[in-house]
C-alpha cells in the first residue's frame, strides 16, 4: 500500500479498518466458515456505503473515486481486506462495475440496458461478480474460457462453464467471458442474471475460508442481445483491463495479508522465549526476519507501482502487473510458511489467525493466473517488445 496517502485516502482506509475490525474480527470469521454465503447482505451494503462499489464508476452514473486515481484508491481497500481476511468480492465486483460503466460511456453499445443493474450494484442492494477466465500467454487473449456466445436473431446465446467465480450464488449478475462462436481469437463479455433459466450454480470447496466460490454452468441461457457488454467478438482490449484491475487488487489483498502476518510474527518472537532468550535475538531469526522484511517492501512496492501504471494508462501496464502477480504470488506463500514456521506448534492450529491469511495467499496466488503463467507472460512482453524494437 502507498506509504504516503493523501488526507482523503487516510480517512477512506481508517473508514474500512474499523468497519471491517468491528464486522469480521477473527471470531466472526470463525463463525461462518460453514456459512454458505460468507457474509450478510447487510455487511455488503454497508460496505457500498463506504464506498467500496463506486471508485471505478464515473460520476454522471453516481459514481466517483476518492483521489481521482480509482484502482489506486481500489488498491487500499484491498489491503485492508486482505489484512482483515475479510470476505467479500471485492475485485471481481468492482470489475464488473467497471464494465457496465464503461459500456454506459459507448454510444451504441447497449450500455442504457444495464443502468438499473448498475445502480443497484452501487447501493450495495446487490452485487455481481466476473467469470473473466485466466490471463493468456497473449497480451488480449483469456485463456481457460469454456463458455461459448453465439448471436441467434436479436438474441444470443451462452453454453459451456466457468471456474472459479467468487459468491456466484449470492451475486445477482456474472460478467461473463465467453468465445463468440465460429471465430478463433473473437471474445465477448455478456452480463447474465443469475436467474436465468439454464444458469445452474456448484459450489467449488477451497482451501480459503473467508471466500466462496462456484462452478458456473450455462445450458443453452438466451438473453437478448442488450445484455452484451460492448461489441460482440471485440472485447479483447476491455478483457485485458479488467485482468489487470483484478490482478492488482488480489496483489494488493494478499500484501496486506503478508503484513498483518509478519507484524504478528514479530511482536510474537519478542514477546516468546526459549532457553531465557527472546526468539527474536537468535542469529537465525533475524535472518529469516531480514528476508521476510525485504519481500515485504518490495511487494508493497511493486504493487503500488503497478497499480499507478494502470491508473495512468501508462505502456507498461502490462508488464507491471505481471511482474507485481508472479513476484508476489511466490513471495506471499514463502512470507506465510515462514510466519507459520516460527511460531511453532500453535502456527498450525485452527484456533490461532494465522491460517487466515495462509490460506487467503494461498488462493490469491492462483487466481487470475499463476506465478508461472506470469512469468511466461512476461517473457512474451518482452519478447514482443524486442520485436518492436528491432
Amino acid at each position: 500500500m502507498l506509504l504516503e496517502l493523501t488526507p482523503d485516502q487516510e480517512v477512506f482506509r481508517e473508514a474500512t479498518a474499523r468497519f471491517l475490525a468491528d464486522r469480521v474480527p477473527p471470531e466472526e470469521i470463525r463463525r461462518l466458515r460453514d456459512d454458505p454465503a460468507g457474509f450478510t447482505p447487510d455487511y455488503w451494503r454497508a460496505g457500498a456505503e463506504l464506498g467500496w462499489t463506486s471508485p471505478l464508476v464515473a460520476e454522471e452514473h453516481g459514481g466517483g473515486s476518492i483521489s481521482g486515481a480509482g484502482r489506486t484508491d481500489l488498491t487500499i481497500l484491498a489491503h485492508e481486506f486482505g489484512a482483515c481476511a475479510a470476505p467479500g468480492p471485492l475485485a471481481a465486483a468492482n470489475v464488473v462495475m467497471s464494465a457496465l460503466s464503461g459500456a454506459l460511456a459507448l454510444e451504441g453499445s447497449g450500455g442504457e440496458a444495464h443502468l438499473a443493474v448498475l445502480e443497484s450494484l452501487l447501493s450495495g442492494g446487490s452485487f455481481a461478480t466476473c467469470a473473466l477466465g485466466e490471463p493468456g500467454l497473449t497480451l488480449g487473449v483469456p485463456d481457460q474460457v469454456r463458455v461459448q456466445v453465439r448471436a441467434d436473431g436479436g438474441d444470443v446465446v451462452l453454453d459451456g462453464l466457468a471456474r472459479p467465480v467468487e459468491s456466484a450464488a449470492q451475486a445477482s449478475h456474472i460478467l461473463v467471458t465467453a468465445k463468440v462462436a465460429g471465430s478463433e481469437t473473437g471474445f465477448a463479455q455478456v452480463l447474465v442474471p443469475t436467474a436465468t433459466p439454464g444458469v445452474t450454480v456448484a459450489p467449488l470447496r477451497t482451501v480459503d475460508l473467508t471466500r466462496r466460490f462456484s462452478v458456473v454452468t450455462f445450458d443453452g441461457v438466451r438473453l437478448p442481445a442488450e445484455a452484451v457488454v460492448g461489441s460482440l467478438g471485440d472485447a479483447a482490449e476491455q478483457i485485458e483491463r479488467q485482468f489487470q484491475v483484478a490482478a492488482i487488487l488480489a496483489c494488493a489483498e494478499s500484501v496486506g495479508a503478508m503484513q498483518t502476518s509478519f507484524d504478528t510474527t514479530v511482536r510474537w518472537a519478542f514477546e516468546r522465549y526459549s532457553f531465557g532468550r527472546p526468539l527474536a535475538s537468535y542469529q537465525e531469526l533475524k535472518h529469516r526476519f531480514a528476508d521476510m522484511k525485504m519481500w515485504l517492501e518490495a511487494s508493497h512496492a511493486i504493487c503500488d507501482k503497478a497499480a499507478a501504471a494502470v491508473d495512468a494508462g501508462a505502456p507498461e501496464a502490462a508488464e507491471l502487473v505481471t511482474a507485481a502477480k508472479a513476484y508476489i504470488g511466490e513471495c506471499s506463500t514463502d512470507l506465510l510458511q515462514d510466519c507459520v514456521q516460527i511460531h511453532g506448534g500453535i502456527g498450525v492450529t485452527f484456533e490461532h489467525d494465522l491460517h487466515f491469511y495462509l490460506r487467503r495467499v494461498t488462493v490469491n496466488r492462483t487466481l487470475f493466473g499463476t506465478p508461472a503463467t506470469h512469468r511466461a507472460r512476461l517473457a512474451g512482453i518482452f519478447e514482443h517488445l524486442k520485436e518492436q524494437a528491432a
